[in-house]
This record gives structure tokens, sequence and C-alpha cells, in this order.
């Protein structure tokens, strides 16, 4: 958009400057007099020019807040605003609450009286400006006034403008009560997934805590309500008000109700694993220790168990191996299961613990892949008036964090109601791995998919240095796996989730990762770092296809090369990984795709990255305060064979349990110092410490191109734009 100053509209012959038949929002930079009204302009007028030649005088633009690092007029805001047909005046003000958080409050006159009209008019002014202003120049609540305060000359009283809803914004947004019944429906759920006892419809789902992981749950607690919404519309539509919105009555998916069974292609992942040749491939397992908070009587645990198993078809699978090819298969229903009782009451604290620990590792190593179930259950009685504990392990091919969560509501809700003396019937099926992993391989063949390969081609050509080494050896095993931590407090962990994304318009990876390769540049002088990702891999790439309550390994594994770039200014990092990240397609899926399904797997030249990264999410909204279950204090045993090799060198998973994110790293003692790595993880920390803080700082904040999909911009022509703006 170009800006002209008034003095340029009649001082210049209009055929010459075509472009002003457009309304243009102009601040006047100098103090002229319109020769056509004689009206004395000064410097921060807002006039418009009109079709007929004349100048509209709009108001001041001297009234100039600073939100989010954003310099914004107020009166261009509200020259916008008393624009819709409904409003008679507006004011705009920058609201400052308790905690120092400024945010913009429109105070409006409606022309109608109208109580339910007032209402509706507050959602329909926030489309009104989206298409009309950047989203950081949209007021965070509208109030509906009947007049406006007046100082004793006329003037409106600014300081006397009432607080948004008569009491301080705890959160990104002030409190306004979801009103319809989509609203109320979908703030049952983000209250219930998010912990956060009352919604907004203004809140933002990332704001209060949200992630790609937490947006799956919401979908699937959706869609079981009658609800169509998908995790990209979430991505798409941030606040519950604007979801709501575009949330359509649901049009159930049909899945198969009935007992799968039968063959089934391999999905990525599962290549990828037995691509790895491990030594003992049944032993390669994810598991839990959970402490009982409740008496549960074993027959029905043990029935809720067997109930999962008929209901979840992934957990029937096992796998057969045909010369040097695997595949699987899914048992009926009818197979061999039972919970192992062990009764350590007898046995002292110390004593309970190291039984707990020896059980657990020979349970994990008891897998036969072509033996279904791979599922293994211990419950432990402790006596003396101790909770029993709850071992679950099941093998990484049938299940994955996702998985787990949904696992652990079902068993719940099954435990929950049947103590009670009622019945839990299972939600319905949603799509079964074995139709994923068939739509899969169709569109792996896809025109679709093959706009993807050269994206990957081109980065399995990129030149890479090796991270350095320790010690020269080949010798990377599971034995040799060692684990440290670093953790961030409460106070930054909250910070990082809920107020840094709205900086930068980040997700949580972002940040992460800015701090990750600065921190591997701090140690090797090499500004681009190589990392293999893990995505939760439950894409949306079938419009018939609802894996919202489906358990099964869907994670998509795949190389992203980062670069920090020339800058050492954080702003430019975090923008610069930003975008590299957002050019990622369909968040990676395709990758193991074209290696594993596609006959040009020869095309990419593969090549394992040394680091890899994985985000667990927040742990502790799996366990809600009236759960059965806490997580346990013991060890789950040996959950990989000691002789399986690991083929990367150190492996950072992050999760936030108890408040707190953790990241643990873990490397081989044979090949790296414990010093060198907990050198390199203290480092990360400190970065993310220092990135938390930058965010958090007055003069921070900003776009990127990925802001604006519809628009071709540079960051350079795009930090040009909003300087100008």
């Amino acid at each position: 958009m170009n800006y002209i100053s008034e003095d340029q509209v009649w001082r210049e012959d209009i055929s010459t400057v075509p472009e002003l038949t457009a309304e243009k929002f102009i601040p006047n930079p100098l103090t002229k007099q319109n020769p056509k009204n004689n009206r004395l302009y000064k410097t921060g007028d807002l006039v418009k020019y009109l079709p007929d030649g004349n100048i509209e005088y709009l108001g001041r633009l001297d009234n100039q807040v600073k939100i989010r690092g954003f310099r914004i007029e107020l009166g261009e805001v509200e020259a916008i605003l008393v624009k819709h047909s409904h409003v008679s005046q507006v004011v705009v003000n920058a609201w400052e609450d308790e905690a120092k958080h400024k945010r913009l409050i429109a105070y409006i006159i409606p022309k109608s009286k109208d109580e339910n009209l007032a209402y509706e008019l507050q959602q329909e002014l926030r489309h009104f400006l989206k298409d009309k202003l950047p989203d950081y120049m949209i007021p965070a609540v509208f109030m509906v006034l009947e007049s406006l305060p007046l100082t004793p000359n006329g003037k409106i009283d600014r300081k006397a403008l009432p607080a948004p809803e008569n009491q301080p914004i705890e959160r990104q947004q002030s409190y306004t009560e979801p009103r319809t019944t989509k609203e109320k429906l979908l703030a049952q759920i983000w209250s219930q997934i998010l912990s956060v006892e009352k919604i907004s419809i203004n809140d933002n789902f990332f704001e209060l805590g949200g992630d790609s992981i937490l947006a799956i749950q919401v979908v699937s607690q959706a869609n079981q309500a009658g609800l169509k919404i998908t995790p990209k519309s979430i991505f798409q539509y941030q606040t519950l008000a604007d979801l709501a919105a575009i949330a359509e009555e649901k049009t159930a998916i049909k899945a198969e109700q009935g007992i799968i069974t039968g063959s089934l292609p391999l999905t990525p992942i599962q290549h990828w694993f037995f691509e790895q040749n491990l030594i003992d491939p049944h032993h390669w397992n994810q598991s839990i220790l959970l402490e009982v908070q409740s008496n549960i009587s074993f027959n029905k645990l043990e029935m809720a168990f067997k109930t999962l198993l008929k209901h979840h078809d992934a957990l029937r699978l096992y796998f057969e191996k045909n010369q040097s090819i695997w595949q699987q298969f899914n048992s009926d229903h009818n197979i061999d299961f039972s919970i192992l009782k062990i009764d350590l009451s007898e046995q002292p604290k110390t004593n309970q613990e190291q039984a707990i620990f020896t059980i657990a590792t020979q349970l994990q190593g008891s897998f036969n892949l072509s033996q279904p179930p791979l599922v293994r259950v211990a419950c432990f009685d402790l006596g003396g008036g101790k909770n029993s504990r709850l071992l679950i392990i099941i093998h990484h091919l049938v299940i994955d964090g996702i998985s787990w969560r949904i696992l652990l509501e079902y068993l719940q809700n099954l435990l929950q109601t049947t103590s009670q003396s009622k019945t839990f019937k299972l939600p319905p099926k949603t799509t079964s791995f074995k139709q994923w992993s068939e739509h899969l391989k169709e569109y792996a063949n896809s025109t679709e998919l093959q706009t993807e390969l050269e994206y990957w081609q081109n980065l399995s050509q990129s030149e890479i240095v090796n991270i350095p080494v320790d010690c020269l050896t080949e010798n990377n095993t599971m034995a040799e796996a060692k684990t440290i931590s670093v953790t961030l407090s409460s106070e930054e962990t909250q910070s990082l989730i809920h107020q840094v994304p709205t900086v930068y318009q980040t997700q949580i990876n972002d940040i992460l990762f800015t701090a990750l390769v600065q921190a591997f540049y701090q140690w090797t002088g090499q500004r681009q770092l190589l990392i293999e990702l893990e995505g939760h891999g439950r894409e949306e790439l079938f419009d018939n296809i609802d894996l919202s309550r489906t358990v099964g390994w869907f994670t998509a594994l795949f190389p992203v090369l980062l670069n920090l770039g020339n800058s050492d200014n954080p702003d430019d990092h975090i923008k610069f990984i930003k975008e590299q990240l957002r050019q990622i397609p369909n968040r990676g899926i395709g990758y193991g795709l074209l290696r594993y399904l596609t006959p040009q797997s020869h095309l990419i030249k593969h090549r394992n990255a040394e680091i890899r990264f994985n985000y667990l999410g927040q742990v502790y909204q799996v366990f809600p305060s009236d759960s059965l279950f806490i997580p346990a204090s013991e060890s789950t045993g040996i959950a990989r064979s000691h002789r399986n090799n690991r083929n990367c060198l150190i492996e950072i998973d992050s999760i936030v349990s108890r408040g707190q994110m953790r990241f643990n790293w873990t490397y081989s003692q044979a090949i790296h110092h414990s010093t060198t790595i907990e050198t390199l993880a203290e480092n990360f920390l400190n970065n993310l410490r220092q990135l938390i803080n930058h965010c958090l700082s007055a003069e921070t904040g900003g776009y990127t191109p990925s802001d604006f999909p519809q628009m071709d911009f540079s960051q350079d022509e795009l930090d040009e734009l909003l300087t100008d703006l």
C-alpha cells in the first residue's frame, strides 16, 4: 500500500495519481492548509481522499501506543471501526492489567440499543476488522457502552473509560462468557484439556498453553460431541469464538466397527524400525508405571484391558518375517491375555523397588513379535496401606504418545463406571490403523505427493558437517546410552507456553529449535544443524479418515536442516528458524512416504541425522485431578535391549511434567564424555532462558512472511512494510 500525504492530494493533478481513487488512510506529514475547505491540517491528522475530490478529516493519529513491540495509532483503528453501519461512536484505548500486559480495548456506542444486537455486534466487529487490519491492531476486547465519559469541556475522558468487564484481564483477553451452543461445548472441551477453569470466547488456544498434540485431543472430543473441526482449523482460527464460528455439525465418518483382522501394509515409521536391523527387535518398548489412587478389583482391571484389546485393533498386531521382508497382521480378539498379579506386601520398601525393576525388566524382554498381543500388564500389591502399582508395557510398533493418552482415558472411564455399577460403552471406533496404512500406500503414488520430491531431494543433497566426538568408535549401543536432564522452572515453563508464542506468532518448537541450533553453534562454530524431528504423523491427508481415537504408531520421522543465518540478533534467529520450519510440507509426513513406499526412494539420498528431537507435550493433561492414577516414582525396567544399536548420537526428548519442562539428553558414553553433553545441555537451557526473556521484553515482537500466506513477502519487505505502518 502506498501512503500519500495530503499535501500531494491537492498539489498534484489527480489524473497523474490514479491510485487516489481508492480509499487511503494517510497520516499527513506536514502542517498544511487545504485550499478546498480552508482547514488547517497538522502532523498526525488522518484524512481520506474522496472520489469527488474533497478530503475528509477523520481524526488525529497522535494518540500512539506500543503493544507487543508494534506501534499502533489508536485513531487509525477508530477511523475504520466507525465506518461500520451499526457503530455510532467509538473510542479505542490501551488498557494495562495488573500484570502490566497491555491490550487494545474498543468502546462502542451502537446505533441500536438492542442488547442481543450488541452481543452480535461485538462478534461482527472482530471479523469486520480481520480483512482491514493486521492481527496486532485488532482490539482484544469490544465493550458496548450507552455513552462515552466526557471531560468538563466536552472532550472524551479516556481516563474515565471503564475497565474491561469491570475486572482485570487475567489472560490474553478479558473474560466474555460463551453464549452459543458451539461456544459452550468448545469451552468445556478446552477447559478440560488445557486445565483452565473458565474459557472466554476471545481466548487463544495456543496462548492458554495449547500445542499440536493437545489440538488433536480437542478435535477428538469435539468430533465425539458432534462438531466437525480439524487440527488445521485450530491453527487457522485460534480463538474460541472464531473456531466456534466455523465449526460445523459433524457428518460422521463411517469407520469399520467390527473386529479388524488380516494383513495390512507397513507404515513408513514401521519400515524405518525394521530397517535398523536390531539384534533384539522384540525388545523396543514404551511403558508406564502408575500409582493406583483407589481400590480397584483385579477382575475389573483385567476385564477393562480385555475390552481395550478388543476395541483397539492395533493392540492385536503381530509381525512375521518372510525371508528378508517383514509383514504385519491383525489377529482376532480371541487371544490369550491376563494381567500378572504380584504380591510384594511382605517385602521392605527398598526391596519392593528392586523387585519392581527386576520383574519389569523381565517383562520388557518377554515379547515375541509373532505372538500377539504385544502388551504386558502387571499389578503390584505393596501392602501396608500403600497404593498398588500398575505397570503397562507395549511394544512401540503398535503405540505412540497420542495413543497412550487415548488408552489411559479409556481405561479410566471403564474402571470408573464399573466401580459405580454403571456400564461404560466405548465410543464408536474411528478409522482403523489398517485403513490408514492402506490409504498411505495409495497416497504415496499420487501426483500430489510428487510435488514434495524436489524439497526432500534438495535437503538430502545439502552439505552437512558432522558434530564433534570425544572418542572414535562405532560402538553406539543401548548398553552405553546415558541420559542427563535439564529443567526449566515452573515460571519459565509457563512463560514459554503461554506468553512467548504471542510475541512472534510462534509455536513451542520454533523457540526450542532456535535455542538448540544456537547451542550447537556455540560448540561447533557451524551455523546450520541437521536434526531428525519426530512429529505425531496424524496429518489431514484424506477427507474420509478420522484418527482422533485410533491407537497405533503414527509417528512421522524426517530430517530438518536449520540455519541461523548471518545475524547474531536473537530476533533474527527466531524469525529465521520459524520460517524454515514453516516451509516443511505437510509437517514432514511426505519424507517417509517417498523414502519407503514409492519407486522414487533412490532419488532421496538418505543420511541419518546425528541429533534427534521429540517434543512429547504436556503429560499432566493425561491425568486430571480426579484421575484414578498418577505416575509412580519406581522404574519401569529396561525398555530397550542393551544389545540394540542406536542410530543417532544425541536424542533430546522434551516433556512438560508437573508444570515444568524437562529435556532428557541421551548419548553414548563410548562416544561423548559426560562433561561435553552436560555443557551442551546447559548452554541450550541458558539460550532458551535468554530467548524467553527476550520475548518478554517490551521492545520485541514481530511477524514473518508465513503469517501472511496469501502475500509474497520476503522478511525484509515485510519488516519495511510494518515499519511504515
